[in-house]
């Protein structure tokens, strides 16, 4: 289980670039191998459970034997006092069996807890890594994402370069000067065909109006 962590370490640093090759989406991986770790966290927090009652429980009956050890040294004390010296060898011959049994059950109980102090120690390490992987993660999925967009907008550049509506609207704009050029065409021709008769007009025009502005001038009406 606590070998699982390790893997997801390395799969996460140094292949996510396979990943990628492989087409595989990352965000969906990492999220994938975070549930992962969150799983292997439950099972081992229900392991360490476990293990810490298990001491509990050896704590208690060794402190029990140890107790009723005390007490049979009590009782036989009390039972020599009375004068009654069978009932205190009774009460020594328990009292051995009982610190046998406490010696026993005091040895399974500090394996017991050097046991869940060792677990709780990897619980508490799978906790931290999975944190770190937790910060690590949001970071990846941040590149992989702006990855994702710069690789979009690359390629909507690229389409617009090439689309064929771009080059039909430059069709369109050289179309649209070819006929400003051929209107500018048109009125230097128009131009250039007045005939003698239009010429004269435009000059009588002019004598016209070198004679009124004389009449306006003698009248005195300028």
């Amino acid at each position: 289980m606590f070998q699982f962590f390790k893997r997801v370490k390395t799969v996460v640093g140094s292949e996510l670039n396979a990943m990628l090759d492989k087409a595989e989406d990352p965000v969906k991986m990492l999220d994938q191998f975070m549930r992962e770790m969150e799983s292997d966290i439950r099972e081992a927090e229900a392991s360490v459970a476990k293990q810490i009652a298990n001491e509990k429980m050896l704590k208690r009956k060794a402190d029990d034997a140890n107790q009723l050890v005390e007490k049979r040294q009590q009782q036989a004390e009390k039972a020599i006092e009375a004068g009654n010296e069978d009932l205190a060898r009774r009460a020594l011959e328990d009292k051995k069996s009982q610190e046998q049994q406490a010696i026993l059950l005091t040895e399974s109980w500090e394996r017991a807890k050097q046991d869940a102090d060792q677990l709780r120690e990897k619980l508490d390490e799978m906790k931290k890594e999975y944190q770190d992987m937790q910060l690590k993660k949001d970071t990846l999925k941040a590149r992989a994402e702006s990855a994702k967009t710069r690789t979009k907008m690359n390629r909507a550049m690229s389409s617009i370069s090439n689309d064929e509506s771009k080059r039909g609207f430059e069709r369109m704009e050289e179309k649209v000067m070819r006929f400003e050029a051929e209107a500018e065409t048109s009125e230097d021709l128009s131009s250039s065909s007045r005939s003698l008769d239009d010429e004269f007009r435009e000059l009588d025009k002019g004598g016209v109006d070198d004679e009124l502005a004389a009449l306006k001038k003698k009248l005195g009406k300028e």
